[in-house]
């Protein structure tokens, strides 16, 4: 009887056992961002929406040239580049030139994720890889903020919440009701906690995203807050306005919880959080941005393989420790 062998097949990391094929994974990621697009479109209105398009116009016309230029098939219908730009998109500024929110698309891409290899070989978030660059080369149009509708202010552009916490100017920060909404200036996809912890939570009801990572991630950054507000003298709301404010809520739901830059591992997630919500304080606090969301996790992403190596669970039947039995 001939001997058949089936082929081995290999694919790129991360494994893990799911019903979900990357594409039916990746459509319900857009549908977990879409409350926080609809947010971000009708508080800034039709300009946040060509941003969002710019955005993945860019990643797509980077995921295709770079795979044909490398040779290898074009994985755009995975839907990788389309999350990718989306996401840049929710945390840039609604006011930025459409042709930057081109050119951070491809950045994105190109620089996050296509030069080392494609889908699941990137070591960094390739979101807020555009998002530094973008930062880096334009730095007055990505700090230019848009006063969201229905604020009762006269200027076009207006502080966020995050720059008045950092100068201090706690007696001008608007109401807390307004910042749980996202009637405030900032990042097309921040502003508004509703609509991103209603993305978050279906995320994590639909197990695309492990609790582990934003919970720890969240209660640093409550516990120091807190601490830190009180030393200052800010009051008790200081950690809640924290909270609530920048681009917490969405790197803690949507960037930090990256399947092939956070750690495998279920202490690994909880030791990953806790890094995030240190990093984050300590540039909110002491460094010279407001916000340290995006360069928190891109910092922790390095340290994702030492993670995942020290917290890896006991082998069944061993000591822990490599070719010694127990």
């Amino acid at each position: 009887m001939e001997n058949i062998t089936k082929p081995l097949i290999l694919s790129s990391s991360p494994h893990f056992h799911s019903r979900y094929t990357t594409e039916q994974a990746m459509k319900e990621v857009a549908l977990a961002c879409l409350p926080a697009a609809a947010a971000g479109i009708w508080f800034f209105g039709l300009q946040a929406l060509f941003v969002m398009i710019l955005c993945i116009a860019g990643a797509l016309a980077a995921e295709y040239l770079c795979r044909r230029i490398m040779s290898k098939p074009v994985t755009l219908k995975d839907g990788s580049a389309i999350i990718t730009g989306l996401l840049l998109a929710l945390c840039l500024p609604p006011a930025v030139p459409l042709w930057i929110a081109f050119l951070g698309g491809a950045f994105a891409i190109i620089i996050g994720k296509q030069v080392f290899g494609g889908l699941g070989q990137n070591i960094f978030n390739p979101a807020h890889i555009g998002r530094a660059l973008l930062v880096a080369s334009f730095p007055v149009q990505m700090t230019t903020w848009s006063a969201a509708r229905g604020m009762a202010v006269d200027a076009t552009t207006m502080a966020t919440p995050m720059a008045l916490m950092k100068t201090g100017a706690m007696s001008q920060l608007p109401s807390l009701g307004q910042v749980i909404i996202g009637q405030v200036g900032g990042c097309i996809g921040e502003t508004s906690v509703i609509a991103i912890l209603l993305g978050g939570l279906f995320l994590i009801f639909r197990r695309h995203v492990d609790w582990r990572i934003p919970t720890a991630y969240l209660g640093t950054v409550l516990v120091l807050t807190t601490v830190f507000g009180t030393v200052k003298g800010y009051g008790m709301m200081y950690p809640v306005y924290q909270l609530s404010s920048g681009g917490l809520m969405l790197g803690a739901f949507f960037m930090a919880t990256d399947w092939v830059t956070s750690p495998v591992t279920k202490k690994g997630r909880l030791v990953f959080g806790l890094g995030l919500g240190i990093l984050t304080c300590l540039i909110r606090f002491f460094g010279g941005l407001a916000e340290g969301v995006c360069y928190s996790i891109l910092l922790m992403n390095i340290l994702t393989p030492m993670i995942d190596r020290y917290t890896k669970g006991r082998i069944y039947g061993g000591s822990g420790k490599e070719g010694k039995p127990a």
